[in-house]
């Protein structure tokens, strides 16, 4: 099952690519694009952003995002008609595991969702 951001990230790829509604393409054009966006949940600890550049037959691109632990997981790829896809993953920082999951001071468990303030933002260059 694909994560909501995933969706987000693969629609608006979608539209930099194709575009939005129908118009005419130039299948010999040099496509090219850029666009980021990232999500900062404070209420959640939902952190996660992304990039990708496009010229032509290369792309670049990276995405970070914070584990359940506390790391960071950093994907950086590449791709072009002479190394093919290449992706490279690192963890940042030192994983920390409470040692018991659920239990609040008081005996009380929130679960409430849609409380609490947070922030989100999304860029897209298209370039003909």
């Amino acid at each position: 099952m694909f994560a909501p951001w995933k969706i987000a990230l693969i629609l608006a790829m979608a539209v930099a690519v194709f575009g939005y509604g129908y118009e005419h393409h130039d299948y010999h054009s040099h496509p090219s694009y850029k666009f980021e966006y990232g999500v900062k949940d404070p209420h959640t600890g939902d952190h996660k952003s992304a990039w990708e550049h496009r010229d032509g037959d290369v792309v670049k691109g990276s995405y970070t995002l914070e584990e359940a632990d506390g790391t960071h997981r950093v994907v950086e790829y590449s791709s072009d008609k002479h190394n093919g896809f290449q992706a490279h993953v690192k963890r940042v920082g030192h994983a920390h595991h409470p040692e018991v999951y659920g239990h609040h001071e008081g005996g009380h468990s929130y679960g409430g969702h849609g409380h609490g303030k947070a922030s989100s933002y999304t860029k897209l260059d298209q370039h003909h």
